[in-house]
């Protein structure tokens, strides 16, 4: 089955800008969260951040795991992931422990999202080693491997290279078994989609058509050289949808890229069209084997694209 989330507006991408407080700001967050699990999508998503993009802004950005937790309490069917969390900025047991808590108090609704990170500025903010790749992608296998121990057995003692942990206690348990699913985002072909070989439930690295295929083909190479199958492991993909009823809309609107992408290729790489033409570029995905949408409203604080895609996309997955 196709399943369909959105992103929490939460500041990352200016989206609150033209909201002046930040209790307003956090009022919309929360009026889009409840409007999403009103109209039926499957999931929820933030980004864990603290600056804004493409360049700190000043502006508000909610923390990644205060704003689940709230929204958690907010909602009731939907679930809770991140896209994804920046495994350098918690300890991986300290990870173990928000998770766990995180998908008890909502009920068992935790998609844990995780990446090795990769925002420097962030990194030289917030006063975290930004270490070479190679380095922060073997940080992220450990990592995934302490919590996944954490979550299941009755103590972990952990002897890594990056990470040391003696008889290190995690309870309560999450609630999902045997343990919430794992998302690993990233496309690095030598050595992010390894670790997710080895370890992922599901595996997010987006792009273009072509390059998605091409990141399914590398995936698959590295399952069979690990012993796992491929089909075990769900692609998703994110990306950003902008929806509007008319092509002249469309046009009208331009490019939403905050990186400054002319219309034609920020399209051809989004989910942005009409009803119909988002449901095209869906139904390419679906056929390389993307079972999971979970985009960002490029049009937000407006529920114009939230709206339109439960009502006229989403549909015709179902």
């Amino acid at each position: 089955m196709t399943t369909f989330g959105v992103f929490i507006p939460q500041g990352w991408k200016m989206e609150l800008s033209t909201i002046p407080d930040p209790e307003g700001k956090w009022a919309k967050a929360v009026e889009m969260a409840t409007l999403a699990e009103e109209l039926g999508y499957d999931s929820l998503w933030v980004y864990d951040h603290f600056h804004n993009v493409p360049r700190p802004a000043h502006e508000a950005v909610f923390e990644c795991w205060t704003t689940l937790a709230a929204i958690s309490q907010r909602t009731s069917r939907i679930r809770l992931g991140q896209m994804v969390g920046c495994n350098s900025y918690r300890q991986p047991s300290l990870l173990a422990k928000i998770t766990s808590t995180l998908d008890v108090i909502s009920g068992g609704r935790l998609d844990w999202g995780i990446g090795a990170g990769w925002y420097e500025n962030e990194y030289q903010g917030y006063g975290y080693e930004f270490a070479p790749p190679r380095v922060r992608i073997g940080m992220l296998r450990e990592a995934v491997e302490i919590v996944r121990s954490m979550w299941t057995e009755p103590e972990t003692t952990y002897d890594g290279r990056y990470y040391q942990l003696r008889r290190a206690n995690c309870d309560p348990k999450p609630v999902q078994r045997p343990h919430p699913p794992v998302l690993i985002g990233g496309g690095g072909e030598q050595l992010t989609l390894r670790v997710v070989a080895r370890l992922a439930d599901r595996s997010n690295f987006g792009g273009k058509p072509h390059e998605f295929a091409h990141k399914c083909e590398v995936l698959k190479q590295h399952c069979k050289e690990v012993g796992r199958d491929y089909d075990e492991i769900e692609k998703t993909m994110s990306g950003e949808v902008f929806v509007r009823q008319t092509e002249a809309e469309l046009v009208a609107a331009g490019s939403k890229s905050l990186w400054g992408e002319p219309l034609e290729s920020w399209r051809e790489g989004n989910l942005v069209g009409t009803p119909d033409q988002v449901a095209e570029k869906i139904q390419r995905y679906v056929e390389l084997g993307c079972t999971s949408f979970m985009p960002w409203c490029s049009d937000y604080p407006s529920d114009e694209t939230v709206r339109l895609l439960a009502a006229k996309v989403i549909p015709q997955f179902r």
